[in-house]
């Protein structure tokens, strides 16, 4: 069984998937890009399902193929149009990553994911109170110009509070938050790996920090982010650089970015 396991495919049954996985294979699929799968595109689409299930031991009722696809489309291609679209498709993944992907579709950037989490994260905890997730989430769906109305807002605030809220202290933290974002926007996550302890934070802090006033400006903060990448020989182009000290830039304070706001961002334990 072991062995059967590691033979599997990259990608399981979609039932498995998270739901980056699944924006790749809807992507891999939907080769013309106008947000369906449909007529060769769906052919594709039903084998590659079939042998990924196969791999991961999942056998369907119906041996007959054709059967399969028409079971596959009573069940999820609600408008009965022909064609899947990618809300009906992510039907499919778990309620969690379901709950992502729809929500992905509505969040506009990580600076305004930023700039809406500095307006209630007062203290600069790395943290908001469960209590201020509804606002923190209206204000991101207006900065990104989505329309919702209220049921659907108490549902995205109830889910993300199941999400995130594990160990039920009432807070919320920056870091798992963020995986609200679209994937090439989450610059939170490029960061995972170079994350710094105290110690490291506390000395690249004060080295770009040369007056020790307790902040740097966004000049200074570039420098920092290039440095930090070339010390971990990671690539970072200019467009990156740009996007993410807009991003960081937004919790600072009137363009001065004190120590407890990068703390959030680049420190892997808050400080003492």
């Amino acid at each position: 069984m072991a062995g059967k396991q590691q033979q599997q495919p990259p990608y399981l049954h979609l039932a498995e998937l998270t739901a980056s996985q699944f924006l790749d294979i809807w992507k891999h699929y939907d080769a013309d890009g106008n947000g369906y799968i449909e007529g060769k595109e769906l052919d594709s689409f039903f084998q590659e399902l079939e042998s990924a299930r196969k791999g991961a031991g999942v056998e369907s009722k119906n041996a007959n193929f054709a059967e399969k696809m028409q079971e596959f489309m009573r069940k999820y291609d609600k408008n009965a149009d022909g064609k899947i679209e990618l809300s009906e498709l992510a039907q499919i993944l778990p309620t969690e990553e379901n709950f992502l992907l729809c929500f992905r579709q509505h969040v506009g950037s990580s600076a305004e994911f930023m700039e809406a989490w500095r307006k209630y994260d007062t203290d600069r905890s790395g943290y908001i109170e469960a209590n201020e997730l509804k606002g923190f989430l209206s204000d991101l769906l207006e900065k990104a110009n989505r329309p919702y109305d209220e049921p659907k807002l108490q549902e995205y605030t109830q889910t993300i509070l199941r999400m995130f809220d594990l160990n039920g202290d009432g807070k919320l933290c920056l870091s798992e938050m963020s995986r609200l974002l679209p994937v090439q926007e989450n610059f939170l996550l490029k960061f995972q790996e170079v994350k710094l302890n105290s110690e490291e934070f506390n000395a690249i802090f004060a080295f770009y920090d040369k007056d020790g006033s307790g902040f740097i400006d966004e000049n200074e903060l570039d420098g920092l982010l290039k440095d930090l990448y070339e010390k971990h020989k990671k690539e970072m182009s200019i467009h990156q650089l740009t996007s993410y000290r807009k991003s960081i830039m937004n919790l600072s304070d009137g363009g001065k970015l004190y120590c407890k706001e990068l703390e959030i961002v680049l420190c892997s334990e808050p400080l003492l």
